[in-house]
């Protein structure tokens, strides 16, 4: 292994990622996470993350206590970014600060790269990535990509409308501040965004508590969210407006029109 992140709590580290071995255990792992059954796509076909290796784009695993427990892949850009387009830590590791140690490992290798932002993607219907893409790192909604992979049948998602929001982490530049918490009154309408009836040029819009759970339980009501939302927030985000915060409770947060 080599490229240990020196800010990662203790006893975690990340690297980069070489070798056959290596990188079908992280195909495995990222499969354990997607909870991918027999016949599923996997989340990265592990001949795409060989190449990716290979060739100079970004495999990166974390290791607790000797223990591969998350993978990130990605490939460089045109516009010179470092898009990742996948990652994943092993349910038994979260809460321990690795998907932020990928994360900055990323951010790090793409500096190093002379690369200018690292991008993703994500469910904006997910509130628990919602809160750390957009609350903790800071990360930029650049757009709302309506069914952008097609049905999805990984074991994660549920071959419903693959809906996601792509965001940017800048390099450079001045740091993103919190949005307020959104407590002040509010009026919520029949798609589940919510006015400042002050006039105020704020929109809040609402994510489900558990989207995965509700999609096994009530595959019906997850069609709702992900029409209300694309609605809501898509609509608002073609309209202009911008992402400026995700809330503890689970609401997006938009400030006026660009």
């Amino acid at each position: 292994m080599a490229e240990l992140l020196t800010t990662a709590p203790a006893g975690l580290q990340v690297s980069t990622l070489h070798g056959t071995p290596d990188l079908q255990r992280a195909d495995r792992l990222l499969r354990e996470v997607w909870g991918s059954r027999p016949g599923d796509d996997p989340p990265l076909a592990l001949d795409l993350m060989c190449a990716f290796a290979h060739t100079g784009s970004y495999v990166g695993g974390a290791y607790l206590d000797g223990e591969l427990v998350g993978v990130a892949a990605g490939f460089l850009t045109a516009d010179r970014t470092l898009h990742s387009h996948v990652a994943g830590v092993a349910a038994a590791a979260r809460g321990r600060g690795v998907g932020r140690a990928l994360k900055e490992h990323q951010r790090e290798w793409a500096a190093r790269h002379g690369l200018t932002a690292v991008s993703w993607t994500f469910d904006p219907l997910v509130r628990r990535n919602a809160f750390f893409n957009l609350a903790r790192l800071g990360a930029g909604v650049a757009d709302y990509l309506p069914d952008f992979y097609g049905p999805m049948t990984d074991g994660l998602n549920d071959g419903g409308p693959s809906d996601r929001l792509y965001v940017t982490w800048p390099l450079s530049g001045p740091e993103l501040t919190p949005a307020d918490d959104g407590r002040r009154r509010t009026v919520v309408d029949e798609a589940g965004v919510v006015h400042d009836p002050s006039g105020a040029a704020l929109i809040r819009c609402a994510t489900p508590p558990d989207i995965e759970r509700l999609r096994a339980e009530d595959p019906a009501a997850a069609r709702r969210w992900r029409t209300a939302l694309r609605e809501g927030l898509g609509g608002a985000l073609a309209q202009g407006y911008r992402v400026t915060g995700f809330t503890r409770d689970g609401w997006y947060l938009l400030g006026g029109a660009r």
